[in-house]
């Protein structure tokens, strides 16, 4: 097991997700943000690593604009050895990534130019992928989509689509459950016609349930992750207090967390933090992991 949380780290004063306006890109403005975002994932990895949090989702704003027709420039040639070297030092110490398209990506849109734009930010994820030269338990996690007020019919796109897309991309991506529109039990049928894998949010099962108990899920999840897939991807919040359902917690509530750890045993999962506080509530989470089986330290 391994605990992580998503794209910012509020303790060391930088972004690995900076950007700039559209209407003032140049190939010059994208290499001079790209170098400083990457430098930035750098410190932050190492930061992990010394907390022993070896989950990371890396921010979809890495490369700025890197699926946008206005981009020009060869970041995969000039950051090569920079993201080859990223790889390399998540490989040696155990780690695991992530990444996580904005809710824009919609394989099962109607409308062709949004599925387009889709796919091509699709790729854009598999290429930082693999470009650091990661396995494919380094996961792209995208929702199923819209419903267009036919259910059925868009599950069914979903699966059309999903058939089409490039192997590059087809080798990273799993679905998740979400908190409104499809419910585990509909990813599961969706993985059934597909082989995608299932990746669990616990929040969202609990928002938007399909009637199996948490250990039922978390089981019924990882039957669908292959060995070549790595262990199954879990994303953890609980609700925020006196907010709208649905919103998450702005930090871990441990007793509620001890109990996932507990429902959820002996499976094995990596945990995805989906709370506000971010790296604060991911030490706490790996101090209360540490008392679990599971847990896997750093490698090296």
């Amino acid at each position: 097991m391994k605990i992580g949380y998503p794209c910012i780290n509020r303790s060391i004063g930088c972004s690995s997700g900076r950007t700039f306006r559209l209407a003032s890109y140049s190939d010059e403005r994208l290499e001079e943000t790209v170098r400083e975002n990457l430098r930035c994932l750098q410190e932050i990895l190492r930061f992990n690593l010394g907390a022993c949090i070896l989950f990371f989702r890396i921010t979809s704003d890495l490369i700025p604009f890197a699926s946008h027709p206005v981009c020009t420039a060869a970041w995969q040639e000039t950051f090569a050895g920079t993201l080859r070297d990223i790889g390399r030092f998540i490989g040696e110490h155990g780690m695991r990534i992530s990444m996580h398209p904005d809710q824009f990506v919609l394989i099962n849109a109607k409308d062709p130019g949004i599925l387009e734009r889709s796919i091509a930010e699709l790729r854009y994820h598999a290429a930082v992928l693999d470009a650091m030269h990661l396995d494919r338990t380094a996961k792209i996690q995208i929702h199923v989509g819209g419903v267009y007020g036919d259910r059925e019919a868009s599950i069914e796109r979903f699966c059309s689509e999903y058939s089409r897309l490039d192997e590059s991309i087809l080798r990273r991506l799993v679905v998740e459950n979400d908190d409104s529109r499809y419910t585990l039990a509909d990813c599961l049928r969706i993985h059934e016609e597909t082989g995608i894998p299932v990746l669990f949010d616990a929040f969202h099962h609990e928002v938007n349930p399909s009637g199996e108990g948490v250990a039922e899920a978390v089981d019924l999840c990882a039957a669908t992750w292959r060995p070549e897939d790595g262990i199954l991807m879990t994303d953890y919040s609980t609700q925020l207090p006196g907010g709208r359902k649905g919103s998450h917690a702005e930090n871990l509530d441990g007793a509620r967390f001890r109990e996932f750890l507990a429902a959820t045993a002996p499976t094995d999962m990596d945990i995805m933090l989906e709370i506000k506080d971010k790296e604060k509530s991911a030490l706490r989470a790996v101090g209360i992991a540490r008392r679990d089986g599971r847990f896997r330290p750093p490698a090296g």
